[in-house]
């Protein structure tokens, strides 16, 4: 009995060690983007930081390295035997995702080069948010290429049937909108809305290219 004692306030002082050698860590983990301190995410790792561990928001620290501009923790990152590199967000974002939104080409290439899923969390021939919808929603078209090149679905629909296409069309830019078209969007596909590609550029303002993509009317 007092050996089953002993072994169990063993193993009661070692998880609170554990516990507490990871005081203030969590924090000082996810701080880490904000000034880009690699050195800190390298020390942590080497202690048996969990690499995959969320923040209070479920945000991952290989999505906020993209969000916030942080390479060199990124890189720290995705040399790391453990990371989970399509880990999403609790909004279904992926890193990569927030890499193309970013249009920072040489990091969706890496991503992908590491093995993230180029439709990100989408089920093949299911509908879902994909890269291409984010990298054409942003503010240059190099992740947009990047993808396209690697064999992303150029027509892939989300859960409401929104085409990269159209998110080009209200928030990217003509180059964006110019790439998808020679890559055969399709401007007649429809949203669950009703709405096709000019309907969307109109939404957004821009009468001139709604034109161009053929009126719309909505």
């Amino acid at each position: 009995m007092l050996r089953r004692y002993l072994k169990f306030a063993a193993q009661v002082v070692l998880t609170v060690g554990f516990s507490s050698a990871f005081a203030g860590a969590y924090e000082d983990f996810f701080k880490s983007t904000v000034n880009d301190d690699a050195r800190t995410v390298e020390q942590l790792l080497a202690r048996g930081f969990d690499i995959n561990s969320r923040d209070e928001k479920g945000q991952n620290l290989l999505y906020l390295s993209q969000r916030d501009g942080a390479p060199k923790v990124a890189q720290v990152l995705i040399a790391h035997p453990d990371l989970r590199v399509d880990l999403p967000n609790n909004a279904g974002e992926t890193p990569l995702m927030m890499a193309a939104l970013r249009d920072q080409d040489s990091w969706v290439a890496k991503l992908l080069d590491k093995g993230a899923r180029i439709d990100g969390t989408a089920e093949p021939g299911k509908p879902g948010w994909t890269p291409l919808h984010y990298a054409a929603a942003s503010p240059g078209a190099k992740a947009l290429q990047v993808l396209m090149a690697r064999g992303a679905r150029v027509d892939a629909r989300s859960p409401n049937g929104t085409t990269p296409l159209m998110m080009a069309a209200q928030y990217g830019t003509e180059e964006a909108v110019e790439l998808l078209l020679k890559q055969g969007a399709d401007l007649q596909a429809r949203n669950d809305l009703d709405l096709v590609a000019a309907d969307f550029a109109r939404r957004g303002g821009r009468e001139a290219l709604a034109r161009r993509l053929g009126g719309g009317g909505r």
